[in-house]
């Protein structure tokens, strides 16, 4: 929850995270559940990680807010071009980043458990909707 102009609220990041805190610089990053891929494990990942994540998203978000104050501007179409090349960079960065998360924590946790056919599956699944 923040305090932004003497009232709170609670801002949610994608589905399953929710930012809380008293002031901005106090945020503290929690999922607001744990999810399961199938029924086959609980989805966890550090704090660390997600804030790594959430903060990349968040850089994000402001630049892609930029490229759209860039177009109302008719700013040259070539800046605008270079613009959003540095936020595809930055979503395949961080997509990497997401990949390599899952890789080592819940593909790893999945062999550990048995069900690693059913994990590479999810798996396939995903990258064959995110790669083109």
């Amino acid at each position: 929850m923040f305090h932004y102009l003497s009232k709170p609220f609670t801002v949610k990041l994608l589905s399953n995270i929710e930012v809380k805190s008293k002031t901005l610089t106090q945020a503290k990053i929690e999922p607001t559940h744990n999810h399961n891929h199938g029924a086959s494990h609980k989805h966890v990942h550090s704090e660390a990680s997600l804030k790594q994540i959430i903060n990349r998203l968040s850089r994000i978000e402001g630049h892609i807010r930029g490229v759209k104050t860039m177009v109302s501007e008719s700013r040259p179409c070539p800046e605008v071009l270079i613009q959003l090349a540095a936020v595809r960079g930055a979503i395949d960065r961080v997509s990497r980043l997401i990949l390599d998360e899952h890789l080592n924590e819940c593909v790893a946790r999945a062999a550990q458990e048995g069900n690693i056919e059913e994990e590479l599956q999810e798996l396939k699944a995903a990258l064959d909707r995110f790669l083109p």
